[in-house]
């Protein structure tokens, strides 16, 4: 979100922790789409008006953070039937698209049977699901975008 009068950015975060199965997960995406895409055309629009007063605006970000059962969505072995959306696909997609870090809360993704490598290795786990693309982070991660946002949307 941009505040005209400061002209300052606020980077809005995402609290994602419905399972992929319910409609809020599926909407939390719908939300992350439509944001970053208005957000671009935003920054295109100053950039082309090229007015030395937006100058000072960054390019607007979105932050998310995955926890509780969403931590499902990061399982690169959840299968997904053809006629479902694959939320995970799609989430690396934006990711990718808009460069954006997909952090998911470490104790509820290993709760939930997913894991990288290195806590594959650490807990003597026999192998490793987390999808490309995700990470698995603590929860001093979330506190640290709850500090820096001025706005928190739970899906």
């Amino acid at each position: 979100m941009i505040d005209k009068n400061s002209m300052t950015t606020t980077t809005p975060l995402l609290l994602i922790t419905a399972d992929p199965s319910h409609p809020l997960a599926k909407l939390a995406l719908r939300y992350a789409r439509a944001y970053l895409q208005n957000a671009k055309n935003a920054v295109a629009a100053d950039e082309q008006h090229n007015d030395s007063d937006h100058s000072k605006i960054k390019k607007a970000s979105l932050n998310i953070f995955f926890y509780g059962d969403a931590a499902h969505i990061a399982n690169r072995l959840r299968w997904q039937s053809a006629d479902q959306i694959n939320l995970t696909k799609e989430w690396q997609n934006l990711a990718e698209q808009y460069e954006l870090s997909l952090p998911v809360c470490v104790s509820t993704a290993l709760s939930r049977g997913i894991t990288d490598a290195d806590n594959s290795a650490r807990h003597q786990l026999d192998s490793d699901n987390l999808a490309a693309g995700f990470a698995l982070v603590g929860l001093s991660e979330l506190a640290m975008m709850m500090q820096e946002n001025n706005t928190l949307m739970q899906f």
